[in-house]
């Protein structure tokens, strides 16, 4: 026992510039993102440190938890020290207060840190703030680490990017591993699934589970702007291909007669205008994923095609009969209209159906998961530097439609607003509503004449929508509990 632990909030800069300056004091210490629900049992299982810095974790989680922790701590004679802008909370007992040593001061963290141990910290504000190339570039920094560890769970790219803070490091004394790092978040980090409603948790929980299985083939069913190719994406990148090539392929997007060059590749004068060799998108893949995006618009002579590359994995080159070119790839594949009605209908064929769809994926609406709308418009915000934050007002106001083309539909509503000015979300949405009312969703169901009858569908609707939750059902309704019951018998 005798070493230092510094524990610091994840996705704040201010925090790991406060951890940065923090480590200079401590030296040798640890470094850890925690969050503040979680604090309360990591304290209660951590051993061999003599003393805990916390930095930028609110204690706010579970207070007899947090309390019985830090009391073991202390007959531990472990040295449990808490820095922070803001004072402890008015309800807070003394059982937390006094089992810590709090220092409280400063107008954000990295002050704080720096009136706490009596250390200056022009340097790190430089970073903090963005008054150089170097701040931004560790900013970008920052973000692809929380990127890793909230869709890799490397928990350890954050403690990294704050140890070179620390150092004072530039660009150049960062990693090969590293820089692999920032390329991928630069390419990939606008794709992301964002949100902690039951839905999403469960996509998540599906899209790792397949993942470990990097041979599967997999088919992804979901409406236009549900993230299709970012599940595609996560599923490639928490495989042991994460390492291999990503190639993205709309089927829709070439006309058929050049379908089967871009599927198998060509040689040179294969055919006229073929003036070099190129291999195709199975070749370009090899070793790694091929996503094949619109799949159901695929014309029936290519379905031949790909249905026997992915029986064989065995093709020839177009203009080259002599030499069999040999590929290993995943396909991923992807609809947003029902394959099975394709096949019934005739226009795709069922033996190729059956080839790719071995697992099934479901990409939920953004209907289905409205909870997740502050955290998505958040995120698309700071990836395409808007400045300020959206009020409660503004978030609700966003939470109240149903976006039949999903979430890149409510990108677009939050860079229109960005762009035109508009502060006022409700009437956007309104404004939105009136020019897209014929993109509605046929729901099937016919509004009855009958008032009564009329009143209990809308009721069900409403309910529907809340999850089934009376309460918030009835506030939106302005009605009591009993109401809604009622109408729900």
């Amino acid at each position: 026992m005798g070493r230092t632990l510094i524990l610091t909030g994840w996705g704040n800069k201010d925090y790991a510039c406060g951890a940065a300056l923090a480590l200079r004091h401590y030296k040798q210490a640890d470094i850890l993102g925690v969050s503040k629900r979680r604090l309360p049992e990591f304290l209660e299982n951590v051993s061999g440190y003599k003393e805990i810095a916390i930095l930028g974790v609110s204690l706010t989680a579970d207070a007899e938890r947090l309390a019985a922790a830090l009391k073991s701590l202390k007959e531990r004679k472990v040295l449990v020290r808490w820095l922070s802008v803001y004072d402890f909370p008015e309800w807070m007992g003394k059982e937390i207060c006094d089992n810590l040593e709090s220092s409280i001061c400063g107008s954000d963290m990295l002050e704080a840190v720096s009136q706490t141990f009596n250390l200056p910290c022009s340097d790190i504000g430089r970073i903090l703030r963005e008054t150089d190339s170097l701040g931004r570039r560790y900013s970008i920094f920052l973000e692809a680490a929380m990127y890793y560890y909230r869709n890799f769970q490397d928990d350890q790219a954050y403690p990294r990017a704050i140890r070179h803070i620390a150092a004072n490091d530039t660009e150049s004394q960062w990693t090969d591993a590293e820089r692999q790092m920032l390329e991928h978040y630069r390419k990939y980090g606008q794709r992301e699934l964002v949100g902690q409603s039951k839905v999403i948790a469960c996509l998540r929980e599906q899209i790792n589970k397949v993942a470990r299985h990097p041979r599967a083939r997999v088919l992804i069913f979901g409406e236009s702007g549900t993230g299709k190719e970012t599940i595609a994406q996560q599923i490639h990148f928490k495989s042991t291909k994460k390492n291999e090539p990503f190639i993205a392929f709309n089927c829709a997007s070439v006309t058929p007669n050049l379908l089967e060059s871009r599927f198998l590749g060509y040689e040179k004068g294969a055919f006229t205008d073929a003036t070099e060799s190129r291999p195709g998108i199975f070749e370009a893949a090899n070793g790694g994923t091929l996503f094949l995006d619109e799949i159901s618009e695929l014309p029936l002579e290519a379905q031949g095609i790909l249905l026997r590359v992915l029986e064989g994995g065995r093709f020839h080159r177009l203009g080259n009969n002599a030499r069999e070119t040999e590929v290993d790839v995943r396909v991923i594949a992807a609809t947003n209209r029902e394959l099975p009605a394709r096949v019934r209908e005739g226009k795709f064929r069922e033996d190729l159906f059956q080839r790719l769809n071995v697992i099934q994926i479901q990409a939920p609406p953004l209907r289905e998961h409205l909870e997740d709308i502050p955290a998505i418009a958040r995120s698309y915000r700071k990836i395409n530097n808007m400045p300020g934050i959206l009020t409660q007002t503004q978030n609700e106001a966003l939470m109240d439609y149903d976006y039949p083309g999903n979430v890149r539909e409510l990108n677009n509503l939050l860079e229109r607003a960005e762009v035109m000015d508009i502060s006022d979300y409700r009437q956007l949405i309104r404004e939105h509503k009136e020019m897209n009312a014929g993109l509605a969703r046929e729901t099937g169901e016919i509004v009855p004449d009958n008032l009564e009858a009329a009143m209990r569908l809308h009721i069900k609707r409403v309910c529907e929508k809340y999850k089934g939750n009376i309460t918030k059902a009835a506030e939106a309704l302005g009605a009591s509990r009993n109401t809604v019951r009622k109408y729900l018998e």
